[in-house]
């Protein structure tokens, strides 16, 4: 059986990723999960596609103190604040936050060499996929990347960002149970659909470089899909939404579940 081998939490999105041994997932995913954003002087989104070096500042969250770890040795400490109202577009749909204020924007403007500013949106509304808050990907599909691109061992997970990495598949095993019911943890999960790859899977998860060509590794094994728009791209792991809360801690079991109509339906 598949089990829970890797948790990974970016509190603010685009930062390096965070390791923890448990999450709750509620209706809106995991609470520290993506909570924060950050934006340029005319309010689009500021992220690893426009700098991959983001990845170098290492973050820490419990839900009440932030504290961001610059790559050289600065850090930006403290409560957080909010101040007044900002929308900001997540790929065609309006998420609404609040401008944090404290150390951290003039921290990351002054680091980037341009005006940044640190928004927080509502518990799970800053995700790439509407409904999607939860996403998973098996250790044996990174392995069969690795294989196809002819290197030693898997590629390395963090590339994609994903909230659980999984243990005990086949290589991508995950992607039979779109559209059905997962059990992960105490937290059942209905996965929505696979996710789309971009560019910023190519960069190193420590510096990132761009230095694995994921996107042509993948055109050269496996079939495009589109999303639930109709969009064309290139599939690596799924994402779903939490239709019962839970506790999920590494080592967990994870599988499908078949749902009678009433449950389906209620």
């Amino acid at each position: 059986m598949a089990n829970v081998a890797r948790i990974s939490i970016a509190p603010v999105k685009g930062l390096a990723l965070v390791e923890r041994d448990e999450v709750v997932l509620e209706r809106t995913g995991a609470l520290e999960n993506r909570r924060f954003h950050v934006v340029d002087a005319g309010g689009r989104r500021y992220n690893q596609l426009r700098n991959g070096a983001l990845v170098q500042i290492r973050q820490e969250y419990d839900g009440d103190r932030l504290a961001l770890h610059f790559p050289d040795g600065t850090t930006a400490d403290g409560r957080v604040a909010l101040g007044e109202e900002i929308t900001t577009d997540f790929y065609g749909r309006p998420v609404t936050g609040r401008i944090v204020e404290g150390p951290w924007s003039r921290a990351l403007s002054q680091w980037a060499g341009r005006e940044l500013t640190l928004v927080q949106a509502e518990p799970g509304a800053a995700v790439d996929r509407g409904r999607g808050h939860v996403s998973m990907v098996s250790r044996a599909s990174l392995e069969e990347l690795g294989r196809q691109a002819g290197h030693e061992g898997p590629v390395d997970g963090r590339r994609f960002r994903m909230l659980f990495e999984l243990d005990g598949c086949e290589p991508h095993e995950e992607d039979t149970w779109v559209k059905s019911h997962v059990r992960i943890g105490e937290a059942l999960v209905r996965i929505r659909g696979d996710v789309g790859r971009c560019a910023i899977t190519t960069q190193n998860p420590d510096s990132g470089v761009p230095d694995f060509d994921t996107l042509r590794t993948l055109k050269a094994y496996r079939a495009e899909t589109a999303n639930e728009k109709g969009k064309r791209h290139l599939p690596f792991g799924v994402y779903g939404e939490v239709v019962e809360s839970g506790k999920v801690s590494l080592g967990d079991d994870v599988h499908a579940v078949e749902l009678s109509l009433l449950e389906r339906t209620a």
